[in-house]
């Protein structure tokens, strides 16, 4: 029961919702026919609820049903199937006054139909006979096992209906419902049916060209099994009932289609699903009619044959294991093998298999070709052709021609054919063999020649250092010419079959005994040709050593690896120029090379033969040259700025000032070059060397270079009882130079000049009471005065002050 009420809620359809304006939900669904549940959302206040079932459109009465306060779902029963009711749900007070109200219109499910009978004609399904109802637009099939395992729904439009998706000879409830727009109605008293068994699974083979064999595995529940054989284009049916799986139907027609139909029957005398397969026989045996040698680019068979009734394609098979397939009455075996003597059957397939092989046809075919030929000259001029026996052979034909056209032939049954033959030519030689099927498709051509004669109009030429090139007019009969180059032991090979040869890799300066001997594979060489002198270009001389022997002068030593009169050149090739010159020995000298430049030296033998290959260059690298000016500037009194012109080939400098108190140096890749620690007052010798990038350095010197007279040291500033003031010093040689003095203070700028050996200056003061900037530099030569002495800052009192002395208020000043 509790399975019932399960599936009784899932009968439940949702029909309708209605919301009065106070908001109560009103849901009816329909459950029966005759009934209607309906569901609503309570109202505050309400002690109760009336539902009123009202009949559209008939002259039935309304059906009414009233629920507590506490109840939001009830039914409304005694309805009328398949009519359409306005439903209304009243909410009331104990007054019986109405709070509110909520209505929908609802259709009653149609009536509840019948079933007449259920039977089932396939194993998987069961058909349903029914009585229609009024006002049903569908109708529901339902199939329950009687287990309760399993459940199934199946929309029908009418009766009968089918439920699919059964298992085979198994037990089923079954029960049917009216649908409308309203809703199903219940389902109807149910019938109890069995589907059927399954067909036999039958499989057919055909053994023989007449006979067609059956088989099926046992089908569960089927005592007896029906087997219906139709032939193909015949209504003839031939039926059988067996309680066996196998069963052989014998005397059919040969390469012929039939339909067997299998069906099971159960215990009640079912009949079940039925199979229908379709098999043909075998074919028939067919005749060979005719075997045939083709001729083409390979030697073949063709093989012909009457059709038979079934067959669709056939096969032929010779007895040595070749075949052949086609749909066709013929076909190509391909390739076969020249004197062969072979039969040949054929068999017939279909469906069913093949059919028993045809009687064998015998064939032969073309002799093979000869394999070894060869020509026999045991005296000039007096050839034979000979060649080994050929089985299936009943004669030969031999062909012997000759380069120029001339041709000779002969037929014979033996294996050898004479013929004269000249000295110098090439003959062309075959032999057919011969049988009753024909000659073979192709036959071997053996070339001949006789010894070759030596060439008349040998040239040898010297084409490079090392390498002869020997040229001569071909001769015939020779196939291959070698040519060597002899000297003391060693012997240089060429072989080649055009009348042209370079022999290379030879020694240098060495005279060669060059030989060009034509030959044939069958005859040999001609080795009566007489040798043609001839000699190889000079060695290639190597630099020893290169060496500057002045400025411009380089000395270079080679080897000299050739005979005395080898004459010797040796060229310095730079950038945009060239020098050479020209030597018998190992030494030569290149002049006039300029600075700073950059030059590869070869050296390159000479002799009346020709010229040497040149020998391994080598990097000749000339000294850089000086910068052309060179400036020398006094920065301070202990630092001066060289500055000078680039120098060709130079990469880097090392500027040197040197005096005897001590030197002065800098090495940098500029044209210029702060350098301290320099003395005041001194001459100095001015140096520069010159690098390059590889090293190579050049010494340079420049006119000398004399540093500023020194600053004076311990300068003072007094006031004197007069009111002038004097400034004092010290100098390192106060006779060599005059003095300027310079006052700047905030209320005047005084000026004062001192003689040479004098170490004071006086100065009428104009104002008191003073800070001066005092500035004391020596004057040099032509009035110049030196500018980089560094001023002191003092203050001057006025008198009565009580400072009897200047005070220098700072030293030294920056500025």
């Amino acid at each position: 029961m509790g399975l019932h009420r399960i599936k009784l809620l899932l009968l439940f359809t949702f029909t309708g919702v209605c919301t009065a304006q106070n908001d109560i939900t009103l849901s009816v669904f329909t459950v029966t026919s005759k009934s209607m549940t309906v569901q609503w959302s309570g109202h505050s206040g309400a002690s109760s609820y009336k539902i009123t079932a009202t009949p559209k459109n008939s002259p039935e009465q309304p059906v009414f049903a009233q629920f507590s306060g506490n109840t939001v779902m009830g039914s409304v029963n005694s309805l009328s199937p398949n009519t359409v009711y306005t439903m209304q749900l009243e909410a009331m007070d104990n007054a019986l006054n109405v709070l509110s109200s909520a209505e929908t219109v609802e259709t009653t499910a149609p009536d509840v139909p019948s079933i007449d009978q259920a039977y089932s004609k396939t194993s998987d399904s069961i058909t349903v006979e029914f009585a229609r109802v009024s006002g049903a637009s569908s109708y529901i099939l339902r199939a329950e096992s009687k287990t309760g395992d399993f459940f199934l729904e199946t929309a029908v439009t009418d009766s009968p209906g089918t439920v699919v998706g059964l298992q085979p000879y198994t037990d089923y409830i079954l029960s049917v419902m009216s649908v409308n727009s309203g809703g199903r109605s219940q389902p109807s008293y149910p019938i109890e049916a069995r589907t059927v068994v399954i067909a036999p699974k039958l499989n057919t083979s055909s053994a023989s060209n007449d006979s067609i064999l059956v088989t099926w595995p046992p089908v569960e529940h089927a005592i007896l099994y029906k087997l219906i054989m139709i032939r193909e284009g015949s209504s003839t049916r031939l039926v059988l009932n067996t309680t066996d799986t196998t069963v052989k139907f014998d005397n059919l027609e040969m390469g012929t289609s039939y339909c067997i139909k299998g069906m099971a029957w159960d215990a009640e005398g079912r009949s079940g699903d039925d199979l229908t397969v379709c098999q043909i026989t075998r074919p028939q045996t067919p005749d060979v009619t005719h075997v045939q040698v083709t001729q083409g680019r390979s030697l073949g068979i063709a093989v012909y044959w009457v059709m038979v009734q079934g067959a669709t394609s056939y096969m032929g098979l010779t007895s040595n294991g070749q075949n052949c397939s086609t749909k066709d009455s013929y076909c190509y075996i391909l390739p076969q093998e020249c004197g062969q003597n072979h039969s040949v059957y054929v068999i017939a397939y279909n469906e069913a298999g093949p059919s028993s092989p045809s009687q064998p046809a015998a064939y032969i075919t073309y002799p093979c070709p000869t394999e070894n030929i060869w020509v026999e000259e045991p005296t000039a001029g007096n050839c034979s052709v000979v060649w080994e026996n050929v089985p299936l052979v009943d004669y030969y034909v031999a062909f012997i021609k000759r380069d120029d056209g001339t041709e000779k032939s002969c037929n014979t049954t033996k294996t050898t054919c004479q013929f004269f033959c000249v000295c110098g030519y090439t003959y062309l030689t075959s032999v057919f063999p011969y049988n009753q099927a024909g000659t073979s498709l192709f036959a071997h051509v053996l070339n001949y020649t006789t010894i070759p004669c030596c060439p008349q109009d040998v040239t040898v030429k010297l084409v490079s250092t090392e390498t002869l090139e020997v040229m001569w007019s071909p001769v015939k009969g020779a196939e291959l010419y070698e040519t060597t180059a002899a000297h003391t032991n060693n012997v240089l090979h060429c072989n080649d079959t055009s009348p042209v040869c370079a022999l290379s890799d030879l020694s240098c300066n060495t005279p060669y005994s060059v030989t060009v001997t034509p030959c044939s594979e069958l005859r040999g060489c001609n080795n009566t040709c007489t040798p043609h002198k001839h000699e190889t270009a000079p060695c290639a001389p190597e630099i020893l050593d290169m060496t500057q022997t002045t400025n411009s002068t380089y000395r270079v030593l080679i080897t000299t690896p050739n005979s005395p009169s080898t004459n010797y050149t040796i060229t310095a090739t730079g950038r945009y120029d060239k020098y050479l010159c020209q030597s018998i020995n190992n030494s030569c000298e290149l002049t006039q090379l300029p600075c700073g430049s950059i030059y590869e030296v070869i050296a390159v033998a000479t002799t009346a033969v020709g010229k040497s290959l040149p020998g391994y260059s080598k990097t000749l690298e000339t000294g850089p040259c000086c910068p052309s000016t060179v400036n020398v500037t006094q920065v301070t009194q202990a630092m001066t700025n060289v500055t000078w012109s680039p120098g060709t080939g130079a990469r880097s400098y090392i500027a040197t000032l040197m005096s005897p108190h001590g030197e002065a140096k800098c090495h940098t890749l500029d044209s210029h070059c702060l350098m301290g620690c320099i003395t005041c007052g001194t001459n100095y010798s001015v140096y520069m060397d010159a690098i390059s990038s590889t090293g190579h350095k050049s010494l340079c010197q420049y006119q000398g270079f004399s540093t500023s007279a020194c600053c004076p040291t311990g300068v003072k500033l007094y006031r004197r009882t007069n009111n002038s003031l004097r400034v004092y010093w010290r100098s390192s040689n106060p006779q060599a130079y005059n003095h300027t003095v310079e006052l700047y203070g905030t209320g005047a700028n005084y000026t004062c000049f001192a003689a040479a050996g004098s170490m004071y200056c006086d100065i009428q003061e104009g104002t008191c009471g003073d800070v001066y900037r005092v500035v004391v530099a020596p004057v040099e030569k032509y009035g110049v005065k030196v500018t980089f002495c560094l001023p002191r800052m003092y203050s001057v009192p006025c008198p009565g002050s009580n400072a009897g002395m200047v005070i220098s208020r700072r030293r030294r000043s920056v500025k």
